[in-house]
């Protein structure tokens, strides 16, 4: 369980320094995977380091009667000058593993796969080989909660796939704390949700609820669940449906390319195309599922026989008739 009183927090900038987060207030029970909504600038990811405790409240309490992990994937911990080796070993000192530094070390070198960069300066790694690194660690270590902020998978297509199944078999073990603007992603992990709007936080039981709340704080309007086709042709036509949407939606983002807006980070046109990018990649995904049910089984061929080999009577050349002739 994790608790949250009285927190607020606020940083000091050119622009002032308001509240991001204003006495918040929260029970996160155990074993319950959240949600963490809100438009650009609201206060999501603040709140989630805060949790993990990666950065200090200015006023207030955080208590974890749980162990909590950092961000999945978060690189920017690293010390540059040190390499990807003495990196997971000073990290895995810290979180009191040291008699499984070996296999703490083994795994993330098997897992990141960057071959002999694992023994080279991190300051020298891509930031795709950065994020490698950083999500086989944050997997390395048994937490009761993790945390999650947008991203969950990082990578090629066949690293990402990988990457996405260790993060699946991990949750499945555990609760988590996501921040994410896919609403299909927060379904298919989260219960519950938490939206944060104007510094406030306001906690929801069902994650549809929670998706519902901040569709009304953004956009003025509620949105239904989506229904789940039950058929192929069902599928197809929502399929078309999200397309549609997604290219109504695209074509407003292109004509207000001159709105000043555009580069507010509260622009609800850029979240409104996410999202509707996210039901359309929902809606193919359906697609494919029943393609997949319908596409009907290759028959197995019949095993071949040894027959016996059958005695055939040889042919039998005729005997030729000597011809006739005139002499006796």
């Amino acid at each position: 369980m994790i608790e949250i009183r009285n927190l607020y927090k606020r940083y000091h900038n050119h622009h002032g320094s308001q509240w991001v987060l204003k006495d918040i207030n929260l029970t996160i029970p155990s074993g319950v995977s959240v949600g963490l909504l809100g438009r650009n600038g609201a206060g999501k990811s603040t709140l989630l380091r805060l949790i993990g405790g990666m950065d200090s409240p200015d006023r207030g309490d955080i208590i974890r009667n749980s162990r909590v992990s950092w961000p999945i994937g978060l690189a920017g911990g690293f010390q540059g000058s040190m390499t990807g080796r003495q990196n997971v070993k000073f990290v895995a000192r810290i979180h009191g593993a040291e008699e499984e530094i070996e296999r703490v070390i083994e795994e993330v070198e098997a897992f990141a796969e960057i071959g002999s960069a694992f023994d080279e300066p991190v300051k020298t790694y891509s930031s795709g080989m950065r994020s490698r690194l950083a999500f086989g660690l944050s997997l390395a270590f048994d937490f009761d909660v993790y945390l999650s902020d947008e991203a969950t998978a990082v990578g090629d297509r066949a690293f990402k796939a990988k990457a996405q199944k260790a993060f699946k078999d991990r949750i499945g073990k555990a609760s988590l704390i996501m921040v994410s603007h896919g609403e299909g992603v927060l379904r298919e992990f989260c219960e519950a949700g938490i939206v944060l709007e104007k510094g406030q936080a306001q906690w929801f039981d069902d994650i549809e609820d929670a998706i519902g709340a901040y569709h009304e704080a953004t956009d003025g309007k509620k949105t239904a669940p989506p229904i789940v086709p039950q058929s192929l042709s069902e599928a197809k036509q929502a399929l078309m449906q999200a397309n549609r949407e997604f290219e109504q939606v695209r074509l407003d983002y292109q004509i207000a390319s001159d709105d000043p807006a555009r580069n507010d980070p509260d622009d609800t046109l850029r979240w409104r195309m996410e999202e509707a990018r996210e039901r359309m990649h929902e809606a193919r995904r359906y697609v494919q599922q029943f393609q997949a049910q319908a596409k009907p089984r290759p028959t197995p061929k019949p095993r071949n026989r040894t027959t016996a080999p059958t005695t055939q009577t040889p042919n039998k050349t005729p005997k030729k008739t000597p011809k006739k002739t005139g002499r006796p």
